[in-house]
């Protein structure tokens, strides 16, 4: 069994050199260095001199900005390099997820039959509880859901950003991520503009990754970041692929979301550090209203609205 050789991986890391040892040293060794691309996120100066020397010992490419460029914006930067290396497919995966090769081949595999789709693999907890299997956005109630039965391929259907296979002319065509997020909801964003353009979007059953859930997260509970970030950036997407009507509904909703989100890291944290969760959940949910009041200003009434870049055309290499 071997990778293809038009198969790049880029990590988007924070904090995290412990992670990225633990999870990617194996996988990786399976590839020519200059394939494996890790963008860290600055943290602090020793996290950043951890990373700088599991890179230097294991070959990989290192991007090192000197600050937290987010998500979306370092997944960008990282997938850049190696599309200008020749990389013609894309993993885009967490250092919190674990794959073997047997599942990035099978994930290459589909990406090759068809570039117009992204594919994700089934996510599991390292209990062997399922976290990922299908996401999609209930419009209705103004929140995602990866609950039973939730399908990515249907209708209002979204894909994790903790492991994804895409051809680099879809991502191209796409747009990458769109860095306005900065974190959280942009892997939503993508799947819902990648469908616009006609893409698709799958869920491998038989493909499975290990996902410590919140192991990029120092300490127990939720961030003031996770907080603030999720309860923003609800309304940021809604804004820009919802209609009017649906909008305003997901602006009434907001409050009930915001406590929804507080209550993720479990109520004992939550009594802990009350003050600067709720903060950041009214903060974060009063600069997402901003936005899409000023949405609603300024864009005319449509049925829905969708927003991607067409930078080149989806298909294979020319």
């Amino acid at each position: 069994m071997s990778l293809p050789d038009d198969l790049g991986v880029v990590v988007v890391n924070y904090g995290s050199p412990g992670l990225l040892e633990l999870n990617l040293v194996d996988l990786a060794r399976t590839l020519p260095g200059e394939r494996v691309v890790i963008v860290d996120n600055f943290c602090d100066l020793a996290d950043r001199a951890a990373t700088t020397a599991l890179c230097r010992r294991e070959g990989w490419t290192l991007l090192a900005p000197g600050l937290n460029l987010g998500f979306g914006a370092g997944m960008n930067a990282g997938a850049r390099l190696l599309i200008a290396r020749g990389c013609r497919r894309l993993l885009l995966l967490n250092p919190d997820a674990r794959i073997d090769e047997a599942g990035v081949l099978a994930l290459a595999e589909g990406c090759a039959e068809d570039p117009q789709r992204i594919l994700s693999p089934q996510i599991e907890r390292p209990d062997g509880s399922l976290w990922f299997g299908g996401g999609t956005v209930q419009i209705g109630r103004g929140r995602t859901s990866t609950r039973s039965g939730a399908d990515s391929s249907a209708p209002y259907g979204w894909l994790s950003g903790a492991c994804l296979m895409i051809h680099a002319s879809l991502w191209c065509w796409l747009g990458g991520f769109d860095e306005r997020y900065f974190l959280y909801w942009e892997d939503v964003d993508l799947s819902w503009r990648c469908v616009a353009a006609g893409g698709s979007l799958v869920v491998r059953d038989d493909v499975t990754v290990v996902h410590s859930v919140g192991g990029t997260q120092s300490g127990s509970g939720k961030s003031a970041l996770y907080v603030y970030s999720n309860c923003r950036n609800r309304l940021v997407f809604a804004a820009r692929h919802l209609s009017r009507g649906q909008l305003v509904r997901w602006l009434l909703l907001s409050p009930g979301y915001a406590v929804q989100v507080l209550q993720r890291g479990g109520r004992r944290d939550l009594a802990r550090h009350a003050g600067p969760l709720v903060l950041a959940a009214a903060r974060g949910t009063g600069a997402g209203a901003l936005l899409a009041v000023r949405s609603l200003a300024t864009r005319p009434p449509r049925t829905r609205q969708t927003v991607f870049r067409c930078l080149h055309p989806v298909g294979e290499d020319s």
